[in-house]
């Protein structure tokens, strides 16, 4: 898709909460560069005025959850030149993974008093299970410095500079003391992509997680230090399914949990 004029920006919704496409209105002052720089084609969330693709950018938000959506992103998929998904509901299914874990089944007899009339999957699921994606942003919510980023190396035609270090390398960087070394506090910080600058630990709190798995994570080196801190097997499998519950690391290190024989 060649572009002609600015090139145009698209933000796509799924099943999520709309915190990741608010924190491209929370960018504020330092959207103003960018606005100036891209059309902003399609955002439903801020403008009902929408124009037309095919899209030079798309940014999707929210997991597949329906039928529906599983057809949406293919139209969208093919709709757009560069698809860069946002949050942890895109790239890994998002806190209403945990359904994957159960029998939606009975979840949907149990909830509604007219289940028939509710259409949903089994599973919800990462945006790049269903289509390509050029490029995933993590958190719950996304970093609106790494978002800007993003875009702007778009603009610029090149890579994206965002970390795949560790919250551990953001807590060194901003002087933290260790929660999980110095006060015996569980924390995924170790096996945890950087991103949100260590709010947590710098407030003394372990990492819950937000940003799922790093790179190379390890998680499941992590659970004998996680159980020596005092949390029972159910505290461990809980801690891995929060955000990014269904990320292949997370979910790996959780169902280790599970799958464990109880000792005698």
């Amino acid at each position: 898709m060649p572009r002609k004029g600015r090139p145009r920006l698209a933000v796509w919704k799924f099943a999520s909460c709309d915190g990741c496409q608010l924190t491209l209105l929370d960018c504020e002052d330092d959207l103003l560069p960018v606005a100036a720089a891209i059309e902003i084609a399609n955002f439903r969330e801020a403008s009902r005025a929408v124009v037309e693709g095919p899209y030079d950018l798309s940014l999707v938000e929210g997991s597949i959850t329906t039928a529906e959506d599983a057809r949406r992103i293919r139209e969208v998929r093919a709709q757009s030149r560069t698809l860069v998904t946002i949050g942890a509901c895109a790239t890994a299914g998002g806190i209403q993974a945990l359904r994957n874990f159960q029998d939606v089944e009975e979840f949907r007899r149990v909830v509604y008093a007219r289940p028939e009339y509710i259409a949903t999957l089994a599973t919800s699921t990462a945006i790049r299970d269903h289509v390509p994606v050029d490029f995933e942003l993590r958190g719950c919510p996304i970093s609106k410095h790494q978002l800007l980023e993003v875009i702007t190396a778009f603009l610029d035609e090149r890579v994206p500079e965002v970390s795949t270090e560790s919250v551990c390398i953001e807590c060194k960087r901003r002087g933290n003391v260790c929660v999980l070394v110095a006060h015996g506090t569980p924390c995924l910080g170790p096996v945890t992509q950087a991103g949100c600058g260590a709010i947590c630990p710098a407030f003394h709190r372990g990492c819950y997680g937000c940003f799922g798995p790093m790179d190379t994570p390890n998680a499941t080196s992590l659970i004998p230090r996680l159980e020596e801190l005092g949390m029972d097997r159910g505290g461990v499998e809980r801690v891995f399914r929060t955000f990014n519950a269904a990320a292949p690391a997370f979910r790996a290190a959780s169902d280790s949990v599970k799958e464990k024989p109880v000792a005698p």
